[in-house]
């Protein structure tokens, strides 16, 4: 079965100004998120992909650009089922407001009952997901064989909602994994299992080093457990 390359789209404005986007239209790529969509093709040089999967959502659509650009002759598939999450009342709220709601400590130590009010359940976010990749590689296998590779750009929580799939991780576990913007993440399907290749590689150890500020801090507060719901800013 194929290969999947999974990259989360570039460091956002929503990013960046500490608000859940989620699927409110018109979230572009700030410049830093422009500057990391335009390395992904000289990070991505040494593959070859039979496909380019993209969320819908304008952000995505803009970090596989230049990749698109660099290769003339690679088509482009939209895929409403790796779409953001959809939080409903929670899209474009502060993040910093909502560390306050009940439900966050739902979404962060028991993601597998949180439904979001006017929105959908991490669960159905996942199942969605997982369903699409699926049907994705049976395609991709089918039209160019099992060794073939693609690349699928997507957002945080559904990256990660991935990665715990194809880890057998149940879904209360999957706030332990972390991806950055423009990371990308390797999964190699089988017919017996998948095999996790890569996860949240930015090509770039910088990342690895302390922060003023906690991945969860964008999150939740002042937390320093707490994962970032929507998949964080990234290293500074």
């Amino acid at each position: 079965m194929p290969t999947l390359i999974l990259v989360r789209h570039g460091r956002s404005t929503a990013n960046t100004s500490g608000v859940l986007a989620g699927r409110t239209p018109g979230v572009a790529l700030d410049e830093r998120g422009a500057e990391q969509a335009a390395a992904l093709p000289g990070r991505l040089a040494a593959l070859e992909f039979a496909a380019a999967v993209s969320s819908p959502l304008q952000r995505c659509r803009e970090t596989l650009q230049p990749l698109l650009d660099a290769r003339p002759g690679l088509p482009l598939h939209t895929e409403e089922g790796i779409s953001e999450c959809d939080y409903g009342d929670w899209s474009g709220r502060k993040l910093a407001e909502l560390s306050d709601e009940p439900l966050m400590t739902v979404v962060q130590q028991h993601p597998s009952s949180a439904a979001f009010p006017g929105g959908e359940s991490m669960r159905a976010m996942q199942a969605r997901a997982v369903e699409a990749v699926r049907e994705w590689n049976a395609r991709i296998g089918a039209e160019h064989g099992d060794d073939a590779t693609y690349v699928m750009c997507s957002h945080g929580d559904i990256i990660k909602a991935l990665v715990a799939d194809a880890l057998g991780m149940h879904l209360d576990l999957f706030q332990r994994v972390h991806v950055d913007p423009c990371s990308v993440t390797a999964i190699r399907y089988t017919r017996l299992r998948p095999f996790l290749l890569r996860l949240g590689d930015t090509g770039d150890l910088a990342s690895l080093a302390p922060r003023e500020q906690s991945i969860g801090a964008d999150a939740a507060g002042d937390t320093a457990t707490d994962a970032a719901v929507g998949g964080g800013a990234g290293a500074p």
